[in-house]
């Protein structure tokens, strides 16, 4: 904007005290038009603007451009993420099936050696607590 629009004074610099607003004023007319208004639009310095906002503009590009470099970044990472997952998957399956072949090979006795162990347990605990009773 132009150095005149930010002065602050009664009536803006050299403008009349009918002043509306930047760029407008009323001037007095004859007594014979009295019915007519006119408006002088005092120039504006349009250079500094278009600077200002040429520089907003580059400002958000490069917001911009970070924005796309991050999202590249984040959909390179879910994809190596996704594809370590996919390997982590099937390695839990195959070692599954192995399990479930070994099991099958040597038969069930974890089961019985289980409830062995279980059955072990609560007896010792059973007589640990009749003797400390007494």
């Amino acid at each position: 904007m132009s150095s005149n629009s930010h002065r602050r004074g009664p009536f803006y610099g050299d403008a009349s005290p009918f002043r509306s607003r930047d760029g407008l004023n009323t001037r007095p007319v004859p007594a014979s038009d009295s019915n007519e208004i006119q408006l002088r639009i005092d120039p504006i310095d349009m250079d500094d603007e278009i600077t200002g906002l040429r520089g907003q503009v580059q400002k958000l590009r490069n917001v911009a451009q970070e924005i796309g470099t991050e999202v590249k970044y984040q959909k390179d990472f879910l994809e190596q993420l996704q594809t370590t997952m996919a390997k982590a998957q099937a390695g839990v399956k195959n070692n599954l099936r192995r399990l479930n072949k070994s099991i099958i090979r040597n038969g069930s006795n974890h089961i019985v050696h289980v409830i062995a162990f279980a059955l072990l347990c609560f007896f010792l605990v059973y007589f640990w607590s009749k003797i400390s009773r007494k």
